[in-house]
């Protein structure tokens, strides 16, 4: 019985997959839900949807509105992914219109971030990390066209 017990526990696999949100760029207006799989030891694909819903709370309500697609490359330096220390590169493809006019743009942004994962008893998830961005996400005169900081928060679940 406790030769099975001890095959059992170490029969159970850590985590591969996450589910998470970003809470800092949802207060900023840029909402995301990233499936994160891990397709080798150290590295992730993470692929979700992106909308632009709101204005940041500091700036000047802007007219448009935006829906897209985020895809993640993530490199674990240390540790097995989805936990531990990470590289990344991300990009965000997507479309942004006018909701005062008829205008519409190609918008998205790429990043490049370094940062660290943590999985809590296997299942909550918590990541944070900081990097680079080229944000090109507007319609006509509104939006943001640079190269700003970039930032990772995360709050997920691990399976």
């Amino acid at each position: 019985m406790i030769v099975l017990l001890a095959a059992l526990a170490q029969a159970v696999e850590p985590p591969r997959f996450t589910v998470q949100v970003d809470p800092l760029t949802t207060a900023l207006g840029f909402v995301h839900l990233q499936a994160e799989f891990a397709v080798a030891d150290h590295v992730s694909v993470y692929v979700g949807p992106h909308f632009r819903l709101f204005s940041a709370p500091w700036d000047e309500p802007e007219p448009f509105l935006g829906a897209g697609v985020e895809v993640g490359v993530r490199a674990y330096v240390l540790g097995t992914a989805p936990r531990g220390l990470w590289l990344l590169g991300r990009g965000v493809v997507a479309h942004a219109w006018a909701t005062d006019s008829d205008q519409t743009s190609a918008a998205g942004y790429g990043s490049l971030l370094g940062g660290y994962t943590w999985i809590v008893q296997d299942r909550l998830v918590l990541s944070l990390g900081a990097g680079v961005q080229r944000i090109q996400y507007g319609v006509g005169e509104y939006g943001i066209r640079s190269w700003l900081p970039a930032a990772h928060t995360a709050v997920g679940v691990a399976f």
